[in-house]
């Protein structure tokens, strides 16, 4: 089956409605994308959309390569995995709680921050997320063709559709959070707390990385 036979397939908008549902609920991910977000700005935010994405595309490509069968069967594979995304979500943690604190946080959102950081960190936390290989590992061999030219190619295109829905949700979470910094900086009494918020969000999502088990999620 073709590029444009896949997009044919009436089963492919079933595959697009379910991964427009999935993509817009709130999980890690994006809790990750709104502490980046209120912590340096919409351009950090978007920095780590587009980490995100190349983190999910990674997912998508290993799932269909067989990492997600490996991580389904090896219990020790899965654990290193999802021991090595805590750790890092733990260390930005960390990081985030020996920041210096900034009077102006909100003011300065987005200045002196590396995009090139920014997007490897999106891209460590996503990749390192064995929750979404094995999401996909289960969602895209519902809706491959096994008996077309290339099931492979096939499913690369739905992969590749499901991170282009979830760009897309992704960002308007980073724009909307970014709208509401001008909320946020007129009340300066709360800005002290912003890297203490990013710590605890950023550990969190450690934690919870730690004790996720292999059910499909985002």
């Amino acid at each position: 089956m073709s590029v444009i036979g896949t997009f044919g397939n009436p089963h492919t908008f079933v595959f697009m409605a379910a991964s427009l549902v999935l993509a817009l609920v709130p999980g890690p991910a994006v809790i990750y994308l709104l502490t980046q977000t209120f912590s340096h700005g919409r351009r950090a935010g978007m920095a780590s959309v587009a980490g995100v994405a190349l983190g999910n595309l990674a997912n998508a490509a290993a799932a269909l390569l067989g990492l997600a069968a490996v991580l389904s069967a090896s219990a020790t594979a899965f654990l290193i995995v999802k021991l090595l995304g805590a750790l890092y979500l733990v260390f930005l943690g960390v990081k985030a709680l020996r920041s210096r604190a900034r009077p102006t946080p909100v003011a300065q959102a987005g200045k002196g921050v590396p995009r090139g950081a920014l997007l490897r960190d999106g891209v460590f936390v996503a990749t390192f997320n064995p929750k979404t290989t094995l999401f996909f590992a289960a969602f895209l061999p519902q809706f491959i063709d096994a008996g077309a030219a290339s099931p492979l190619r096939q499913g690369l295109v739905l992969g590749a559709v499901f991170v282009a829905i979830a760009l897309c949700t992704d960002t308007l979470y980073v724009l909307t959070a970014s709208s509401l910094t001008g909320f946020v900086k007129r009340r300066s009494h709360w800005l002290p707390f912003g890297r203490y918020l990013s710590a605890a969000t950023f550990i969190s999502l450690g934690v919870y990385a730690a004790l996720a088990t292999p059910r499909p999620g985002r």
